[in-house]
Parts: C-alpha cells; structure tokens; sequence
C-alpha cells in the first residue's frame, strides 16, 4: 500500500518547511538547526504512509531517527501532550 502524497499535503509541508527553516536559521548559511516533519494520518490501519520534510539529508534523518527510537525504548512508558 503505496500511496503517493496528494498535492495539497505537499505543498503545505513545503511552505512549512521553508517556514521553519527560517525561524530556526535566517538567512544564515551554515546553517546552526536541523529539524524533521513527520505527517501522517491518524488511526489504527497499519501499513498508512508517513511523510517527512526537513532541512537536512536524508542519512541523516535516518541516524536520527535510529536515535530517537532507541532513547524511546530506553524510556519509561509516557503520555503525549500537547
């Protein structure tokens, strides 16, 4: 199950991503942050798509993502919050 994102979704996560590049990091170059957005649908079917846009390169995502999952293991169970 392989769906494209729509257009619409595109778009708006690249107008975010430009967006958060430049309150993160100006106009500077190097730049100091790097960040990821993960969009997905919500519920419970397995398999749905997960989007990502970010500043960085992919390899890197995938390190941090790496990352991200094994400080989550390693931590006790926690509720979301927003």
């Amino acid at each position: 199950m392989n769906k494209k994102i729509s257009p619409e979704t595109d778009n708006l996560m690249r107008s975010l991503a430009t967006g958060v590049d430049e309150i993160l990091n100006g106009k500077k170059n190097p730049r100091r942050n790097g960040f990821v957005l993960l969009v997905f649908p919500f519920g419970a079917e397995e398999g749905k798509r997960c989007n990502y846009v970010s500043n960085a390169e992919r390899a890197d995502i995938v390190v941090l993502l790496k990352e991200m999952v094994a400080r989550f293991e390693g931590q006790p169970e926690q509720s979301g919050r927003v």
